[in-house]
């Protein structure tokens, strides 16, 4: 699949709590897609080592989290080309990545997963072994803390839930990023 559409090029932003799906979902597009994630865990494992986050308070943390992500996105753009993204974000970071989007004549689509069965998503997170370097394991009470500091998300966006399969999500996704959008054009 190639989800460069019309030639322009892609943001493509799943968002959601940890145990959502996002980086299963993100995953599976780079596959068939072939273009780039980019996971905010993954920049943060192997900055880990370095202790940068070293007494760190949580705006700084966030904005360094979600700063890595956009200059490698950035850099997709400016070669042309789509990338994915996993991680938390608000509407100010996905207003924000619009505008980096518009920029370089490509669009955003974001996606966000949820997970409409609460002990489904309890189950997911506690079960769940991701073997990132350098990083942990979320538990339920992190999920918690995110749910209470993040706030939903407002931004034009596609919603997939992860009480249905992967397969039936993807199909969703493939769907929506094959339709038209106006979110990123100048």
């Amino acid at each position: 699949m190639h989800i460069d559409s019309a030639d322009r090029p892609q943001i493509i932003a799943f968002a959601g709590l940890p145990g959502t799906g996002k980086s299963t979902l993100a995953e599976a597009l780079a596959r068939v897609s072939r273009a780039p994630v980019f996971a905010g865990d993954w920049l943060m494992g192997a900055l880990k080592p370095y202790r940068v986050f070293d007494g760190m308070d949580q705006p700084t943390y966030v904005a360094l989290y979600n700063g890595l992500v956009e200059s490698l996105v950035a850099r997709q753009l400016l070669l042309d080309q789509s990338a994915i993204t996993d991680s938390v974000i608000d509407d100010g970071t996905a207003e924000r990545w619009g505008r980096l989007a518009a920029e370089h004549d490509a669009e955003l689509r974001v996606i966000e997963c949820v997970c409409s069965d609460v002990e489904l998503h309890r189950t997911r997170v506690e079960g769940r072994k991701r073997n990132i370097p350098n990083w942990h394991e979320i538990d339920w009470e992190h999920v918690e803390r995110m749910r209470a500091e993040f706030p939903p998300l407002t931004v034009d966006r596609l919603t997939v839930d992860a009480v249905e399969s992967i397969e039936v999500n993807l199909g969703k996704i493939h769907d929506h990023l094959a339709a038209p959008s106006q979110v990123g054009r100048r």
